[in-house]
């Protein structure tokens, strides 16, 4: 029933971009990880969003192969950038290819390198942040950005519902189970915010900043 609601809903949207439909396929041909890949029902959504909210300045956390950056860069206005940190630095020949690809090299700006260590360095205020990085240090992406996000600027985490995992009937003591469950802990309990899981694909915690 899942597959078959899967493919109703590509088959009555918006027509995927032909750069995501090929990245999408390298991914899984270069990588042995393609199940990461933000994939075409979440890249409609991110491009969505991102069209509709038109942030100046996006940063993302977590690129892998540059699938949801390109979405995300469809809603940029003119003059608009987006700040990608990704750590893996085997993957920036594919990624550097879709952004080329995408005609959205002049405004992403990959930086490679932990993000723990980078975020901090940013000198610059964001309209949206989207988080897709190590699910461990979730709780410490989420401090360091607090700050660098606008009122009225969203911060939209994935993978938030991790399979499952994070209900207590099911949760277990894993390091990126119990980084998630800290994570919408945190956010939830936070005055500072609204904020609202989409439960799209594995969960995005929309947030809201006041």
């Amino acid at each position: 029933m899942r597959n078959e609601l899967d493919h109703y809903i590509e088959n009555n949207s918006c027509r995927l971009d032909d750069v995501l439909v090929w990245l999408e396929r390298e991914t899984n041909i270069r990588t042995n990880r393609g199940r990461m890949l933000s994939g075409a029902t979440q890249g409609r959504f991110l491009e969505l969003f991102s069209t509709l909210f038109s942030p100046r300045n996006i940063l993302e956390i977590g690129t892998f192969t540059g699938y949801s950056a390109v979405a995300l860069a469809r809603g940029l206005p003119s003059g608009g950038s987006l700040d990608t940190i990704e750590k893996n630095d085997e993957l920036e020949p594919l990624i550097r290819e879709a952004f080329r690809r995408g005609g959205v090299t002049d405004s992403v700006n990959l930086i490679l390198g932990d993000a723990l260590d980078i975020i901090p360095s940013l000198n610059k205020m964001y309209d949206l942040v989207y988080i897709d990085g190590n699910k461990r240090e979730y709780p410490q992406y989420y401090r360091l950005v607090y700050e660098k996000v606008l009122p009225g600027g969203y911060i939209l985490a994935d993978n938030v519902l991790w399979d499952g995992k994070v209900c207590p009937e099911n949760n277990s003591a894993d390091a990126q189970t119990t980084g998630i469950i800290s994570f919408n802990s945190m956010v939830v309990s936070d005055p500072g915010v609204k904020n609202f899981i989409l439960p799209l694909r594995d969960g995005i915690n929309i947030i809201r900043m006041l």
